[in-house]
């Protein structure tokens, strides 16, 4: 039996929490991986000159590259000159899910996953909700291929170049852009037919309302008007709100001949306004009473009043690292601060009938929502919301298209022929994408998904101390240990189902970081190659169908 150093069993401690942390998912994953990085620092794990050294690995800049490019692809509109002919393809359910889990699949082995899947989903629903079918039946097929797609080649998933730089620590090399192809592709093309001709019989169909209930938000809406010698005169918007709460939203003004659709909370209220309220009836009754507003009795509301050139109403889901996790709308100040209305709030596949304003939003909650047009982009990114329905796919110049897939194509040939390492390949291509204009600065730095980078960088050098311990060749000779004189091919089986659960519960960047020093000692320790072992764990990594916390698609 191995003996167990104190620095040792220090650090099982720091993993065993840090795991623990990861699954309870009170705190976002990166927050947890710069605590167990610390840990292991203060501790004396590792020395405090090698502490941040993960945050320049090879494997952290490939990362941060690809997200810039995949920003680029997004926004020259090459995705959506691909995705648009995909409304083509009638109405057969089975048509359907086979033309966007095929899209899916091949977008992202060569782009970040979330960002084709970002792109396909409001293509998805749309094409769905013609057919008069649920969403549902769309969506899990389109993350499920998203995540298969990312077995295909190095950059489809960062587990992939993690394990790339791995396999180089130990003196074979780097595995290559299409190195991964054999096994991933193979996974890729039995899991598409699976998804596609089996699988999504298997969705459960949740009873209730249907998905499109979201919109329909009449029963919801009220108009009051503002009298003469009413107390509201002269007062903003911000005020009336502000008496309940801000469980009631003005929606619109029309005023004469004017409207105003989700009017600045500073806009200044004048008799004979009608308030287009969105809120509960036993809020717009007090609200009456207060502010002694009037009934109107002819409405005039219709969807298209809540909407201008200026104003647009889309859906948008919650994303796990949203700022508005746990809090209310109330808290957020939407309205103030973002310019922002809710008017109506779904909860897995269900309507929430509660005062809005009052909600603690979760991740995944679908909001329906009103939001200055200009700055959809800009306000959705800042609040940490994925659009699943915009009202029109916008469509970039054909000379913006072509510089970005000539910048993207030429990174991967520079690094398929070995010319350049992928670090420095990619990004130079991403250096490219602003230098050529595809993309401004602030349109880099935003695609950059900064708390996988964060996570990346601290989880390196915690996975690199699990080596250096002995923490890994000892969780190996435990594994072999256990199952004695085991065959090779049984031992890769052990190491893929660990993976796979694990990477249910834990980030699967996180994951693969843990993961591979523990499947090399093993396959050193059965004398076998690493290269089996490693293309275990990268599969298995990004094998997060299990549960909607392992990967983001399926979040």
């Amino acid at each position: 039996m191995q003996s167990i150093s104190v620095d040792l069993m220090i650090l099982m401690t720091i993993l065993l929490v840090t795991l623990i942390l990861f699954v309870w998912g009170r705190w976002r994953y990166d927050i947890v991986a710069l605590f167990a990085l610390l840990a292991v620092a203060i501790t004396g794990i590792i020395s405090f000159d090698q502490v941040f050294l993960g945050f320049g690995h090879p494997a952290v800049i490939t990362v941060a590259a690809v997200l810039v490019i995949s920003r680029g692809l997004t926004k020259s509109g090459f995705v959506d000159v691909i995705s648009r002919y995909t409304s083509r393809v009638g109405d057969n359910i089975v048509v359907q899910i086979m033309t966007l889990t095929g899209l899916v699949i091949i977008l992202s082995a060569f782009m970040n996953n979330i960002g084709a899947l970002a792109i396909l989903m409001p293509v998805a629903i749309r094409m769905i909700r013609k057919s008069g079918k649920s969403p549902s039946l769309v969506l899990m097929p389109l993350a499920f291929g998203s995540m298969l797609g990312g077995l295909i080649t190095l950059i489809g998933t960062p587990p992939n170049i993690i394990i790339a730089t791995f396999r180089d620590q130990y003196g074979t090399g780097p595995f290559f852009m299409f190195d991964f192809a054999p096994v991933g592709l193979g996974i890729a093309i039995v899991g598409f037919l699976f998804i596609s001709l089996v699988g999504w019989r298997l969705i459960p169909q949740r009873e209730g309302q249907a998905d499109h209930a979201l919109i329909q938000i009449k029963d919801y809406v009220t108009e009051l008007y503002i009298p003469e010698k009413s107390k509201m005169i002269g007062k903003r918007v911000r005020d009336l709100e502000a008496m309940t709460e801000e469980n009631v939203a003005v929606v619109a003004i029309l005023r004469k001949e004017q409207r105003f659709p989700a009017p600045s909370s500073r806009r200044m209220l004048r008799e004979g306004d009608v308030l287009i309220l969105r809120g509960e009836s036993r809020e717009f009754k007090l609200l009456a009473d207060s502010a002694e507003l009037g009934i109107v009795e002819n409405k005039r509301y219709k969807e298209d009043l809540l909407r201008s050139d200026d104003v647009s109403i889309i859906e948008a889901v919650i994303m796990p690292h949203s700022l508005m996790v746990g809090k209310s709308a109330r808290n957020l100040q939407l309205h103030s601060n973002y310019g922002v209305n809710i008017l109506a709030i779904a909860r897995q596949g269900r309507r929430l009938s509660a005062r809005l304003g009052s909600i603690r939003l979760r991740s995944s909650d679908v909001l329906l929502m009103q939001v200055p047009t200009d700055k959809m982009s800009d306000t959705l990114s800042t609040l940490g919301c994925l659009s699943l329905a915009e009202r029109e796919i916008q469509f970039g110049r054909p000379r913006q298209v072509m510089l970005a897939v000539l910048i993207f194509g030429s990174a991967i040939l520079v690094s398929f022929l070995n010319i350049l390492p992928i670090q420095i390949a990619f990004t130079c291509a991403a250096l490219a994408m602003v230098a050529f204009g595809v993309l401004s600065i602030n349109e880099a730095y935003k695609g950059i998904d900064w708390p996988v980078i964060i996570l990346l960088g601290a989880m390196i050098p915690v996975g690199q101390a699990l080596e250096i311990s002995g923490g890994a060749q000892m969780i190996a000779n435990t594994l072999l240990e256990i199952g004695g004189s085991i065959p090779p091919y049984l031992a890769l089986l052990i190491i893929l189902v660990i993976t796979m659960f694990l990477s249910d519960l834990v980030n699967n960047a996180a994951t693969a970081v843990l993961m591979a020093p523990i499947a090399i000692n093993v396959a050193l320790g059965l004398g076998v190659s690493i290269d089996p072992f490693l293309m275990a764990v990268a599969i298995g990594a990004s094998s997060a169908f299990l549960t909607p916390i392992g990967h983001q698609s399926s979040t």
